[in-house]
């Protein structure tokens, strides 16, 4: 229900900017963007043709110009950025977090990296470095280096003071992080446990050592889940020798979660989650003419199956009319499986130890639903076209191909990932190959066995 209110709020302010940018009313749009958050702006941006997004971000307010191009997908940023000039690039990136700043670096020009990086301090510059010598999908790419650490001899009472003098502390900190004096990590001391026990207690004595530091290489999506698993807010991260670096936040895993959610998604279609949807014709159909490629090669293979049974479709042509029926049955119940595997290897609930009992599982499944179904098709074809034969053909086929596709939707995301491919990516194109192919040699073959 939420998402959907969401949907419909991004559509009625899109509606109102589209015809506000019409009518050239900029004050109507300054309006509605100051009530706006940086991420509801870039949803509109993203929503929006080449030329108003353009004129939509020069309307925004500059100090939270450089939020929103963190908040927009690469492809669509890349293009705003094209068309910023290098002072106002520099200008949007000054008051970005560190960790948003990263994010946001390697879509600037050289030219642009090389005045901000004169442009900041010493320590900030470090700070920016260190996250960058990490890949952007693991904790290091995703951690904040805002951090508020404390050390275990110290009392709350310290604490509480030392707290009071900063006068502010890092969005999203449940937890100041405990280190000792080389900033080896020790534990977390939690908020609430800080405000409600005896302010005379050290730091050491009321701490919570059961939170282990995430090291920095582990990657996004493992992180992602130990969030999930946990319940955390933020955790810290560390390096190998176990000093602290930084923290992640829950804002930067849901980004982690919805932007492996969409890849899962577009991959099923052969597409990327990053791409720009007003991108140009030209570039959006040379994008998509690969997979098309690949999947009019697979056609081609099923059609060749056909081919070999050319003789016995001119004879019995209930045969072609019922073909389509053994090759869809066998890819959605492929799918099915597919889809179990692909969730199961994301989220580390499938591998060699159970993997021929979750295999044996699925062949079960495909049997029984394959008895089930192919009894009512056996009654409806012989009904349909009065021949016994041609039912028992296709009764048969169909337990066959759904036995087999269980197979392939197992065993392709496993030889996927093996030689290093998204299984998300090519497997359904795969299966469904392998569904036609084997349902239209099963089905065609049976009958001519039987038929001819």
């Amino acid at each position: 229900m939420a998402e959907a209110a969401d949907q419909q709020n991004t559509q009625q302010r899109l509606e109102i900017l589209s015809e506000a940018l019409h009518s050239g009313t900029a004050e109507q749009v300054r309006h509605l963007l100051e009530s706006l958050h940086p991420a509801e702006i870039a949803d509109l941006l993203e929503s929006l043709p080449h030329e108003p997004r353009e004129i939509l971000l020069e309307l925004v307010d500059p100090g939270i110009q450089g939020e929103v191009l963190t908040e927009v997908n690469e492809e669509v940023r890349a293009g705003l950025i094209e068309d910023m000039a290098t002072a106002q690039l520099v200008a949007i990136t000054e008051s970005l977090d560190t960790d948003d700043l990263a994010d946001l670096l390697q879509d600037l020009p050289g030219a642009v990296i090389h005045e901000l990086l004169h442009s900041m301090d010493k320590q900030n510059r470090q700070r920016l470095e260190a996250v960058l010598s990490y890949p952007e999908d693991t904790a290091g790419g995703l951690m904040d280096l805002e951090v508020v650490t404390v050390r275990a001899n110290v009392t709350l009472d310290v604490v509480l003071r030392y707290l009071r003098l900063r006068g502010s502390i890092p969005d999203l900190t449940d937890s100041l992080m405990v280190v000792d004096r080389f900033d080896r990590y020790q534990g977390i001391l939690p908020l609430a446990t800080l405000l409600t026990s005896d302010p005379d207690a050290s730091v050491a004595e009321v701490m919570d050592r059961s939170v282990d530091g995430i090291q920095a290489n582990t990657k996004d999506v493992d992180v992602a889940r130990l969030f999930e698993d946990r319940d955390f807010v933020s955790a810290p991260v560390i390096d190998e020798q176990g000093k602290l670096l930084g923290r992640i936040t829950i804002d930067d895993v849901v980004d982690v979660i919805r932007e492996e959610a969409d890849h899962s998604f577009m991959s099923m279609a052969g597409l990327d989650e990053d791409s720009d949807i007003f991108a140009p014709a030209m570039i959006s159909a040379r994008r998509r003419a690969v997979w098309l490629g690949f999947n009019l090669a697979t056609a081609f293979l099923a059609s060749w199956v056909i081919g070999i049974y050319e003789t016995t479709l001119q004879q019995v042509v209930a045969l072609a009319v019922l073909m389509p029926i053994v090759a869809s049955m066998g890819g959605i119940a492929g799918s099915q499986t597919l889809t179990i595997m692909i969730r199961g290897l994301a989220l580390g609930q499938v591998g060699p130890s159970n993997a021929r009992t979750l295999m044996l599982k699925e062949i079960a499944v495909s049997v029984m639903n394959g008895m089930a179904w192919s009894l009512v098709v056996a009654i409806i074809v012989t009904v349909w076209f009065k021949n016994a034969e041609i039912g028992a053909i296709i009764a048969a086929a169909l337990i066959i191909n759904l036995v087999c596709a269980a197979v392939a939707g197992f065993g392709i995301p496993l030889a996927l990932r093996r030689v290093g491919i998204d299984p998300a990516l090519a497997g359904s194109v795969l299966l469904t190959t392998v569904t036609d192919v084997v349902g239209f040699m099963v089905f065609l073959g049976l009958g001519t066995w039987l038929l001819l």
